[in-house]
């Protein structure tokens, strides 16, 4: 009997599968506030009289904040406990929510941003640490992995659909009320489905290397951006050296600490690197999603509503890729099934670049549809590659630092100072 039972042990129950769409929902929320304020940004600068430099920072601001703090929550919650620590971001996030939807200022939503931003980054560690404890099982977690995936980035493409019902119906402050029931979700079910959960042997926060990792990724960020809206010119360029040489100054700080902010000493595994590089780089794409929605705006001048609508089948074809990558990896090897994806995602790329003003919009769907559902596999089985390759706890900082910094990066200038509202809307 002990026998017949043996493998069964750590197989999870309906407590824990239930306790994932408790942790997914308030990923699917954090990477929608990513990318919301591609459709919102117009009549929120229209509203508030935003000037070029105060809309950068509305935008901008949130991601710079999620990134910077990743790694720092995540070691806290290892101290604190990661579901107490879960529990207290969501509080703020919809504290900040409230305060960005009702802000009467530019400088008061930049600081209502940069709130969202920190809280953010307080429930993204914790949310994906909780699953590397509940699943214990190779196959389930790789499921639940990639549901959270699924979730995280896609609600990342989902941002530009809810953004234009939102703003078809009510002001733009209502985008930001969507984290506020989404959390009191959290809020009353999370004691009851979810475990808590410590590492006791977890050293202490090294404020100096938190602080190393902002100021070399908020300059480095800033100065590509700048060159991005303005051109190569020498004040950007001294941001990107600043930042280049504090990080620099942070990977040798790393390497010198008994427990460092960030284990470089994971990059010797082979398997992990290539799969941490390989997400890092298809996480850039997502600056594709942009241009499509300024496109349809801008260009054949339709309203964020019908711009979202225009976008929903690639943003299917995203989450359903991202969910069906795990099963399917069950039955082809996932190195192929990552390369026939990048193929299919290249052949969306192609399209796309055919499409133009006089060209119509089914050019753009269908490769929009190529382009997404190609992309899927690679994230969503090299996060479960590189959970299961190394330590835990180790693995899960430097999944959330990788796509914490390439999702700043994805996120490029052109929706912000000239992004003005088209006629019709």
């Amino acid at each position: 009997m002990k026998r017949a039972l043996h493998g069964y042990e750590d197989l999870a129950g309906v407590r824990e599968w239930t306790g994932l769409a408790v942790l997914a929902l308030p990923a699917l929320l954090i990477s929608i506030d990513l990318s919301v304020m591609i459709l919102a940004l117009p009549h929120i600068s229209s509203s508030l009289g935003a000037d070029s430099s105060q809309q950068l920072w509305i935008v901008d601001i949130y991601g710079f904040m999620l990134s910077g703090f990743l790694i720092t929550m995540g070691t806290l919650g290892d101290r604190i406990g990661r579901r107490k620590l879960l529990l207290l971001g969501g509080t703020a996030f919809a504290v900040a929510s409230l305060l960005a939807a009702f802000s009467q200022s530019a400088e008061m939503l930049i600081v209502a941003r940069a709130l969202l931003g920190i809280a953010g980054a307080t429930v993204s560690p914790s949310t994906l640490a909780l699953i590397g404890n509940m699943f214990r099982d190779h196959k389930q977690r790789s499921l639940a992995i990639g549901i959270w995936l699924m979730c995280s980035m896609g609600g990342m493409a989902l941002g530009p659909v809810v953004g234009g019902i939102m703003l078809e119906r009510f002001w733009w402050g209502s985008v930001f009320l969507l984290g506020v029931p989404v959390m009191l979700i959290l809020l009353l079910t999370g004691p009851i489905l979810l475990p808590e959960y410590r590492q006791l042997e977890s050293g202490r926060i090294d404020l100096f290397s938190v602080l190393l990792s902002l100021l070399a990724i908020l300059p480095f960020i800033y100065g590509l951006k700048e060159i991005a809206t303005h051109g190569l010119h020498i004040t950007p360029l001294l941001f990107v050296l600043t930042g280049a040489v504090l990080g620099a100054v942070f990977v040798t700080r790393q390497r010198m600490l008994t427990n460092p902010l960030l284990d470089l000493r994971l990059f010797a595994n082979h398997g992990f690197g290539t799969a941490l590089g390989g997400m890092f780089g298809i996480t850039l794409t997502g600056a594709t999603m942009l241009f499509i929605a300024q496109h349809l705006q801008l260009v054949q001048g339709m309203s964020p509503l019908q711009a979202g609508m225009y976008m929903l089948p690639g943003v299917i074809a995203s989450m359903a890729g991202m969910f069906l990558s795990p099963l399917i990896a069950r039955r082809i090897r996932p190195a192929l099934l990552i390369g026939t994806g990048l193929l299919i995602s290249a052949s969306g790329c192609m399209l796309l670049t055919q499409v133009g003003v006089e060209s119509g919009l089914t050019l753009l769907v269908i490769g929009y549809i190529f382009f997404s559902i190609g992309a899927a596999p690679l994230p969503s089985l090299s996060s479960d590659l590189v959970i299961s390759s190394v330590p835990l706890e180790r693995a899960v900082s430097a999944l959330l630092y990788t796509e914490g910094r390439s999702r700043s990066l994805s996120l490029p200038d052109c929706q912000t100072p000239t992004y003005k509202l088209p006629e019709t809307v």
